[in-house]
Formats: structure tokens, C-alpha cells, sequence
């Protein structure tokens, strides 16, 4: 099935199905800036782009001896709004020894369908980029893809101190998503025998996200240094800097002394 394309966002603006309550917040954080400087706009420059935004949840199945190896069987992605803009099943690089599906929802009917691993990394990564992306215990679904993803533009809602305190949790303990979504949203997932569902992972990664979305994003912008100018606007090499000694030839050194 052909994948519509996620919503582009116009930077100032929220998008057409962001709910009243978060434009009311995005208005409000703009608001608690106090004299309105640009400056304060800035620091939080990426709640007014909820295009910016999308949760990542991935389904594996067991390959390799006795199963063991972890590869991607499904994987989905949903927007900030929790809409679904990614959802397909994808076929491991291995033969599956272990469907897992008690866990995975994966069957051997599913992989009928199924798109070849490289096929579907190239087309995740493309969601993915310059996106902030959240999810939960995100490595998991990181590795899957064999991807790293930008540290500052990664959410692990299993490590988010806030949530856990919210939920009356230990700050610093790693809960599991079925926890918290039970505490903080009144939500009951991954029950039945059928296996999870990504969709339904992603989308409640996203719902914690955007419970504690402001003061995280506060907490971040203070303790996170400041971002070295990135590689692509920086120019390959300061010119200044071949005037420093250290890049001049000895012998052209000496005659001109």
C-alpha cells in the first residue's frame, strides 16, 4: 500500500488535527517566555513543530541459531497526532527460525506480504531523518534497523525521570510501556495472546511524550551542551586557520624570518 506523506508543517504554525488542549500549550509555553524575545522562542523552537515529531515502534522476529538473533519483522510509525504514516511488514535478511508471535503478533502469513529488510531501512530512514523520534526503549528498535539515531533528537520514554515520577514510580528505574500507560494514560495494551501491536506501542510512546513534552523539553535545553554548528553548514575548513603557524611549512617559516 502506497504511504501517505507526513503532514508538513509550517514552522509557526500547529497542525489542522493538533487537538485544542496542545495548541492551548503551544500558545502557553510561547506566552511563559515572559518579554516574548526571540530568544525564548527558540529554546523552544521544536514544540511549535509538531511535524518535527514522530514515535517509532518496532516488532522482531527470532533468526539465526536457535532463533536467537533479533530482526525486524514490523515496524510502524505514527506522527505526533498518532496518526500512522509507516506500517509494514518486512521480511528478516535470515530464514525465521521463531515467529515469536506471543510477543511479536508476527505469523507466517504476514511475511507474504512483506517487503525486503533493505527495502524497508531505506524507507524508515527517510521518515526519520532530521525528525525528533521517540519511542520506547528505542535502542531496541534503533538496532533493528542497524541505525543510530542523533542522541538530541531522541525521546526514550523509558528513560524519562518525569514520567516515572508522574506515574509515582522510581525516577531512575526503567518501566515498561504497558506500565505506564496504565498509570498515566488509564490504558490498558498489550493484552490478549495475539502479540503486540507496533501501532498501538508507537502511538502510547507518543501519548507519555506529549504529557510531559514541556517540562521535558525545558529540562533538555539546560542540560544539554550546546550543538556543535552541524557538518553540513559549517564550511569543510576555517580558512583562518591556515594562517596559524602550525600549517605553513618549516623551511617558508625560516627564509622569511
Amino acid at each position: 500500500p502506497k504511504v501517505p506523506k507526513a503532514k508538513q508543517v509550517v514552522t509557526s504554525s500547529l497542525s489542522p488535527s493538533a487537538s485544542p488542549d496542545s495548541v492551548a500549550r503551544h500558545h502557553s509555553v510561547l506566552l511563559s517566555q515572559g518579554n516574548g524575545s526571540s530568544e525564548g522562542v527558540q529554546t523552544f523552537s521544536p514544540l511549535l513543530r509538531p511535524g518535527k515529531y514522530v514515535a517509532i515502534d518496532c516488532e522482531m522476529v527470532g533468526t539465526g541459531p536457535q532463533g536467537r538473533l533479533s530482526e525486524l519483522a514490523r515496524c510502524s510509525v505514527v506522527n505526533y497526532e498518532g496518526d500512522v504514516i509507516y506500517d509494514k511488514y518486512v521480511q528478516p535478511e535470515l530464514p525465521i527460525v521463531d515467529y515469536r508471535t506471543r510477543w511479536s503478533g508476527i505469523t507466517k502469513q504476514h511475511m507474504k506480504n512483506a517487503i525486503p529488510f533493505k527495502a524497508a531501512q531505506a524507507e524508515i530512514l527517510k521518515i526519520l531523518k532530521d525528525k525528533i523520534v521517540v519511542g520506547h526503549a528505542i535502542h531496541n528498535d534503533f538496532q533493528a534497523l542497524k541505525y543510530f539515531h542523533p542522541k538530541d533528537r531522541t525521546r526514550d520514554t523509558s528513560r524519562i525521570p518525569v514520567l516515572n515520577q508522574r506515574a509515582g514510580l522510581p525516577g531512575r528505574a526503567s518501566i515498561s510501556l504497558k506500565s505506564l500507560a496504565r498509570h498515566l494514560l488509564q490504558k490498558k495494551i498489550q493484552v490478549g495472546c495475539k502479540g503486540h501491536s507496533s501501532v498501538e506501542d508507537a502511538r502510547t510512546a507518543m501519548e507519555l511524550y506529549r504529557l510531559v513534552e514541556v517540562q521535558w523539553e525545558m529540562e533538555l535545553a539546560r542540560s544539554l551542551p550546546p550543538q556543535p554548528p552541524s557538518p553540513i553548514t559549517a564550511p569543510p575548513t576555517d580558512s583562518s586557520q591556515y594562517m596559524d603557524d602550525q600549517y605553513w611549512p618549516t623551511d617558508l617559516m625560516a627564509s622569511s624570518l
